[in-house]
């Protein structure tokens, strides 16, 4: 391609759906139309001993999904939901007579409520069957590992599918785990934040990181405050004791997140977690409050079963198509598909798409494939996303190509030709062939910027090439002379091969944009240029970039929402002189 500026400016069936937050018949749930009844009346599962699903650990009576509620249950929930508000909060006024605790340092302890129902709740026989889990699942070589989707069945349905993704971040030096979980028991608005101290499991506790109370305080996520609760059938089995009535929360009973921390506590050291239970929120909007308050040391787990009740075949196809969605981070597409943890997989996948990281699936079956008949089966499934490496590159090897540019620049300047240069100076991935572009800046302002946007021979001479380009051959200035070499700072920025950007409108394509992230080619017939990444600093706004972008390409800034426009994207790696 032509060379290119780039810088202007069990046994039983797995029950209990997720609640809805609409209680009318024949709405649509996942895609597909589900009545009031189906979405809030399952089969009980595991309610007593002598329905209970045989464990492999003593004390454990473990379930392949959630548990169900009886048909009474559910219609008088439905009831109270409709003639109340969604949640409730106290307020100064009610507790007006009550003494003030100035001096109590009590923490709040999250307890666990499905110890011994999920999973073992004495703590060897917990040890020993996440461990088996462990043991057994593949190993897979990914680094910069930043979220994790898992199930949240029984551990004997779902356990080793959640064991591939606990294995791979096993041992890595997170700090915090944000588990994001939907809401199978309450009904309320927001992204709920656990307010307990610590997260307690047979395995001991866990702390709260200060994020989770940092979170609270900004929509769409809230605070935990009681809210309408249906209590879960296997609720006066559960090793907790209830609350008084009216105090339910949505982290009291939910399993979703809990069954989560003993598989993190066997897996990493040194941690805080922070417990997110979703209610009726907008994954896009939780996903842009909490993007930018991730590090490297946080990783992601959002908590999802995957389809529900069909027959094996016919979810395998179902899910088939789940997960090739979130792989491909097609956020579209995934709306449409059927998780009882749709919207924490739609946020972590907003985040993905944001951040440029990439999906791969570990593993994914069934509970007709563990310990369930394959009448009507739960899928599960375990995915990780990585971010891209940023530092491809050594240090030594970016000092090298700096200075095979800086001795480019000079030479062509001075004398009018390129220095002499041979592959055997340069390390193999400084000799694979890349797309480069080579800036030139004066005092912190443009002076010269020209690249290859796809591979055009080994990097190093590439670099030669575009700095010598980029010098006297960029028609916006004139040839950089003599006396500004002294003044003037080199950027190499290192391409991946762009890839077209699939999209259904401007506006779509407006959406799928990562600012800071893309780098962005704009084909309009014969016309063509592309802005690096790095022009996102300048130009935020993506409908602005556009149309400064379609200008640059010599046509008129609404062109690009003409039908027929093409877009591709790539990622750079960039390093220049001043790092160094």
């Amino acid at each position: 391609m032509k060379s290119l500026n780039s810088r202007q400016a069990k046994t039983v069936r797995p029950d209990a759906p997720r609640l809805e937050s609409s209680l009318r018949p024949d709405t649509v749930r996942d895609g597909h139309p589900i009545s009031a009844r189906r979405r809030l009346v399952g089969r009980r599962i595991s309610s007593s001993p002598a329905n209970a699903a045989p464990s492999s650990e003593a004390g454990c009576t473990l379930r392949a999904c959630c548990n169900a509620t009886s048909k009474f249950g559910a219609a008088l929930f439905a009831a109270l939901l409709l003639s109340g508000p969604a949640c409730t909060k106290s307020s100064p006024a009610d507790h007006a007579d009550a003494k003030p605790d100035a001096v109590s340092t009590a923490k709040r302890i999250r307890q666990p409520a499905v110890a011994g129902l999920f999973y073992p709740s004495e703590p060897a026989a917990l040890r020993r069957a996440i461990d088996g889990y462990l043991k057994e699942a593949k190993d897979y070589k990914l680094s910069s590992v930043r979220a994790i989707i898992v199930p949240h069945a029984g551990y004997q349905y779902s356990g080793l599918t959640a064991a591939h993704a606990y294995k791979l971040v096993s041992g890595k030096p997170y700090k915090t785990v944000v588990v994001l979980a939907p809401s199978h028991y309450a009904l309320f608005n927001g992204a709920s934040v656990c307010g307990a101290d610590e997260f307690e499991t047979p395995l001991g506790h866990v702390p709260i990181s200060p994020l989770a109370k940092e979170l609270a305080k900004q929509k769409p996520f809230v605070a935990e405050a009681p809210c309408r609760v249906q209590r879960p059938a296997w609720a006066r089995q559960s090793p907790r004791q209830a609350p008084p009535v009216g105090e339910d929360t949505p982290h009291t009973w939910e399993h979703s997140d809990e069954v989560q921390v003993p598989f993190l506590q066997q897996s990493l050291k040194g941690f805080a977690v922070v417990p997110i239970i979703f209610g009726r929120v907008d994954p896009a909007e939780a996903a842009r409050v909490l993007a930018d308050k991730l590090d490297d040391q946080t990783l992601l787990v959002a908590s999802s079963d995957l389809s529900h009740y069909y027959p094996y075949e016919r979810a395998r196809e179902m899910d088939k198509k789940c997960v090739d969605a979130i792989c491909r981070l097609d956020i579209e597409s995934m709306a449409g598909q059927e998780a009882c943890g749709k919207d924490p997989i739609l946020c972590v996948m907003q985040i993905a798409r944001q951040k440029g990281w990439t999906a791969q699936m570990l593993d994914y079956r069934n509970s007709g494939d563990t310990a369930g008949d394959k009448n009507g089966v739960v899928g599960y499934s375990a995915i990780a996303f990585t971010a891209p490496s940023e530092t491809q590159y050594s240090k030594d090897e970016r000092k090298a190509l700096l200075a095979l540019a800086r001795k480019s620049l000079t030479e062509v300047v001075t004398h009018g030709r390129l220095p002499d240069a041979k592959a055997s100076d340069f390390t193999p991935r400084c000799s694979e062939e890349k797309g480069c572009f080579v800036t030139l800046t004066k005092n912190g302002v443009l002076r010269g910027c020209i690249g290859n946007i796809m591979p055009n021979g080994p990097l190093w001479k590439s670099v030669m090439e575009n700095a010598r380009n980029a010098a006297i051959r960029d028609y916006r200035f004139p040839p950089v002379q003599p006396d500004e070499l002294r003044q003037i700072e080199i950027e190499i920025s290192v391409l991946t091969v762009p890839q077209p950007l699939k999209f259904d409108s401007p506006d779509d394509l407006v959406k799928k944009l990562r600012p800071h992230k893309d780098g962005v080619v704009l084909e309009l017939g014969l016309r063509t240029a592309t802005y690096l990444p790095q022009v996102w600093e300048q130009i935020s706004d993506p409908v602005q970039f556009l149309s400064s972008l379609s200008m640059k390409a010599g046509a008129g800034p609404d062109d690009w929402r003409r039908p027929g426009t093409r877009v591709l994207v790539y990622q750079v790696e960039a390093f220049k002189e001043s790092e160094l």
